[in-house]
């Protein structure tokens, strides 16, 4: 399989919303919120993106306090955190007032539950005017919209939607090491329609053609591949 960062409609979409998040105008709250079902790219969209771009990114779990989040917020700026809260926060505002830089929070559905670690971040935003990006699953939205204060300050809502029959096509064409054609594109997407799930079917494609020879896959291959995946099941 070739490593390469297979461009979606999805990836596309985010690309843009954080064209809109970075130029915003002054007055215009600088927070979003990207959710979707798991398995779409969310996370791998995302650490490209800062890969190319000056940003943190943080997973939230499910014990996590507000000290703690400030904790991995600190370190991932990279400095040694300080041991009182009220330090360690204003040691936050400095680093971020002196080096604005992207926050990205991950399974932030965890922190659904806790408002002082919400309103943590929010004040966090609302000090330095750092772009802070929430990242959940398909309930995220939901979730987050009981929080009205926070909720009004997400200027980006992306979700992320399952791939596309064109997505599927233009990932397997660019991260595919065998012809797959047309026929074969079409029936994979009916079965992978999530990224995570589509790379099982590059790598069983790939299998395939290796053991069998075969310099393109077809659609008697593919419905070949999954029957024989079907059964492993049963």
């Amino acid at each position: 399989m070739r490593k390469v960062f297979a461009r979606t409609k999805n990836v596309m979409d985010f690309t843009a919303a954080m064209s809109r998040l970075h130029s915003r105008q002054t007055g215009i709250p600088g927070m979003a919120l990207v959710y979707g079902e798991p398995g779409l790219g969310k996370t791998q969209t995302i650490m490209w993106w800062i890969g190319q771009n000056d940003g943190v990114f943080i997973r939230t779990k499910k014990l996590m306090t507000g000290r703690w989040l400030l904790e991995e917020i600190v370190a991932e700026l990279g400095q040694s955190p300080v041991n009182r809260i009220s330090d360690l926060y204003r040691q936050c505002i400095s680093m971020l007032m002196d080096r604005p830089r992207t926050i990205f929070v991950d399974e932030v559905d965890y922190l659904a539950h806790d408002s002082r670690v919400i309103e943590t971040l929010r004040d966090i935003h609302d000090q330095t005017d750092t772009p802070i990006v929430f990242i959940g699953m398909g309930e995220a939205r939901k979730k987050m919209e009981k929080y009205k204060h926070l909720y009004d300050r997400f200027s980006v809502v992306l979700e992320f939607t399952p791939l596309s029959r064109e997505d599927v096509s233009g990932i397997i064409e660019q991260m595919c090491e065998v012809r797959v054609n047309a026929e074969a594109a079409a029936y994979v997407h009916k079965d992978a329609n999530r990224f995570r799930k589509l790379i099982l079917w590059i790598y069983r494609m790939e299998g395939y053609a290796k053991n069998n020879s075969k310099k393109e896959v077809d659609l008697n291959d593919v419905q070949a591949i999954f029957k024989k995946v079907e059964k492993r099941e049963k």
